[in-house]
């Protein structure tokens, strides 16, 4: 393999594999009980049952990384003299961040929400609003400059929940995939990796029929959908994915296919128990819980992201924990929408892992994202350091790429793709703060360099593809041109 480029940090998170310590207490049958690792830099790391492995991120200092022209990480040496030639990548590298649950066309709903309060029920009908004025191109557009803006916050690899899909009243588009394909010409020109996670998405509530704008997201029966997304392919940047909706908008025999779907590799995706009153109805409708509901269907597995996991109750956190499935945590959003605290250490101490999403980009800043979920346990437990640094760049990194599929990404180690981030250590943010705190301090603006696959697409704070800020305004304002400032439905 040819060496393509050398860089030089002067500090790296660095991912190092842990076994399980022989010996380990065992349960009656003989698997692992939890077992708490920590390494040099305070990291935690949950390993239930032994079997898998634990990749510890550790902090190092002054690293030469030697990255391959097939844009995968060559060679990695700490404590080392800058060579000749190496590019010098200032302040914290880590290994590119997961955006495991993003909706993209959400983004133009930022501080368009706020009058009046409201709920989430009322804000989804915002959201609606805007869904009724998307077409390929005002959609293509919107989504790459989001994309866009992910990228210059540090986020390599973005799952979006996808449920976009058809015309006005649910009329199909001459290809009916052309609103996935949309979003994967724009993650390409952002220069980002996408998994495209296709909903299944048939009922506007347990037993209510879709509303109009709903039938954009239907696809009327669940072998239909299900034919519609096995015309999707992956390839280099983008790989494919499944999700049921939400137990609300997807009945239990349709999750039966879902699941056949996702057979294999698949990542499987579901909102869970996002808010109390999806609870309740799910209890009064099948006298279950969302989460119990979806593994007595076969959706809960290794593969499966529950996300929000925000009111899930004792059994079925230890449920979630078994399956070590994965639960994505989006704080910005969930505070933002009023939803709630989810139970995070509950989650990893009983075997699940953690990632992160910005959901509805209410903020897109997956580094406030991290630090969001130690803020938001602290308040719950009125406890601090509920989570380390090294857990909460676990979610952020490896554990969200593992998430999405990309089981070969969101680690610095030898033969990781080489996706590489530099949060810089003396901006008005930054200055004075130790390394291995960088993350409870810094914000997506403190972000210098981004490296996907070897190829440079932020340099000094500034995305090849220009002004991000230009793209964002000029794909989103003709949205609401119409409406006069302020104005709600």
């Amino acid at each position: 393999m040819s060496l393509a480029a050398t860089y030089f940090c002067d500090y790296a998170w660095l991912h190092e594999p842990t076994a399980v310590p022989p010996g380990a207490a065992r349960s009656a049958d003989g698997a692992a009980r939890e077992v708490d690792l920590r390494g040099d830099a305070g990291a935690l790391s949950r390993t239930p049952d032994g079997r898998r492995p634990v990749s510890v991120p550790r902090l190092r200092s002054e690293i030469v990384i030697d990255v391959g022209a097939d844009g995968r990480i060559m060679h990695l040496e700490p404590d080392s003299q800058r060579t000749h030639g190496a590019r010098h990548l200032r302040g914290v590298v880590t290994a590119g961040l997961a955006n495991a649950h993003s909706h993209a066309f959400h983004r133009a709903l930022r501080g368009r929400t706020h009058d009046g309060g409201g709920t989430f029920w009322t804000w989804r009908e915002r959201m609606y609003a805007l869904a009724d004025r998307l077409d390929p191109d005002s959609y293509l557009a919107l989504a790459t400059a989001a994309y866009a803006e992910m990228v210059l916050g540090g986020v390599t690899c973005v799952g979006e929940f996808h449920y976009l899909h058809h015309g006005l009243r649910g009329r199909p588009y001459d290809d009916p995939n052309t609103m996935g394909e949309v979003l994967r010409e724009a993650a390409r020109r952002a220069g980002i990796r996408l998994t495209l996670l296709d909903a299944c998405y048939l009922d506007g509530g347990i037993g209510v029929p879709l509303s109009p704008t709903q039938q954009r997201f239907g696809d009327g029966t669940a072998q239909r959908w299900a034919e519609r997304v096995a015309q999707l392919r992956s390839d280099a940047t983008t790989r494919i994915g499944v999700a049921v909706h939400s137990v609300r908008a997807v009945p239990p025999s349709a999750v039966d296919v879902v699941v056949s779907a996702a057979r294999g590799s698949t990542p499987l995706h579901v909102h869970v128990s996002e808010q109390q009153q999806e609870n309740d109805a799910c209890l009064a409708a099948y006298g279950v819980t969302p989460t119990r509901l979806l593994q007595d269907r076969g959706a809960i597995t290794s593969l499966t992201t529950a996300v929000h996991a925000t009111h899930v109750n004792r059994d079925d956190i230890a449920l979630l924990g078994r399956q070590q499935a994965f639960a994505c945590f989006c704080p910005t959003t969930e505070r933002d929408l009023g939803d709630g605290i989810g139970p995070a250490r509950a989650l990893l101490e009983a075997g699940a892992r953690l990632t992160l999403g910005s959901d509805q980009h209410a903020v897109t800043d997956l580094l406030e994202e991290a630090r969001a979920v130690e803020m938001h346990e602290r308040l719950a437990a009125q406890e601090r350091g509920r989570l380390s640094a090294a857990d909460l760049l676990t979610a952020a990194t490896s554990d969200g790429h593992a998430s999405l599929g990309w089981t070969e990404a969101g680690r610095l180690e030898v033969g990781a793709l080489a996706d590489l981030v530099a949060i810089r250590l003396d901006t008005v943010r930054t200055a004075g703060v130790r390394p291995e705190q960088v993350l409870f301090a810094a914000t997506a603006a403190d972000v210098d360099t981004v490296i996907v696959g070897g190829r440079s697409i932020v340099a000094d704070g500034w995305h090849l593809a220009g002004d991000v800020a230009r793209l964002l305004s000029d794909a989103i304002d003709p949205l609401w041109a119409p409406e006069p400032a302020g104005a709600l439905p």
